[in-house]
């Protein structure tokens, strides 16, 4: 089954353009060769590091957005532990998220069609029908006491 992943990398400073480049493309060798997908790669650049790690205080930060199985992740993070060069990472599944959201949504439109109709009127909104307009800026009636003034 195909998941969203995002994986982060931090690469250590000392690392040159080359070896991040290189990194890079060892990790889309390994995801080609077990049928993933890699959608998009973002270098973030050299940032100082939120806290000392060993001895480094800053990182060359790397994302990827990589459509694949648990499998292709077990496996690149395996590969991401022994490579020297890199000092953090963290694979983080983003389409549970999504899904979530998507329940949410159904749940809610489920709910507003079940009212309508309790309500007579069609399950989902016609052309035209929204939310009420704005009260006119110059005149708000709602709290007119049938033409009566307060004094």
């Amino acid at each position: 089954m195909k998941r969203r992943y995002e994986l982060v990398y931090i690469v250590s400073p000392d690392a040159s353009d080359e070896q991040v480049a290189e990194l890079h493309t060892q990790i889309e060798a390994i995801i080609q060769r077990m049928g993933g997908q890699l959608e998009k790669t973002e270098n973030w650049g050299r940032r100082k590091l939120a806290y000392e790690i060993g001895r480094h205080k800053e990182g060359t930060y790397v994302l990827e957005v990589i459509n694949g199985a648990g499998e292709l992740m077990k496996e690149i993070d395996r590969r991401l532990k022994v490579i020297d060069t890199v000092i953090r990472h963290l694979v983080v599944r983003v389409d549970e998220e999504q899904g979530v959201i998507d329940r949410m949504r159904e749940k809610r439109t489920e709910t507003s069609r079940r009212r309508r109709v309790a309500r007579g009127l069609p399950a989902d909104r016609q052309p035209g029908e929204g939310q009420r307009g704005e009260p006119d800026e110059d005149r708000d009636d709602r709290f007119d006491l049938g033409g009566e003034e307060m004094r």
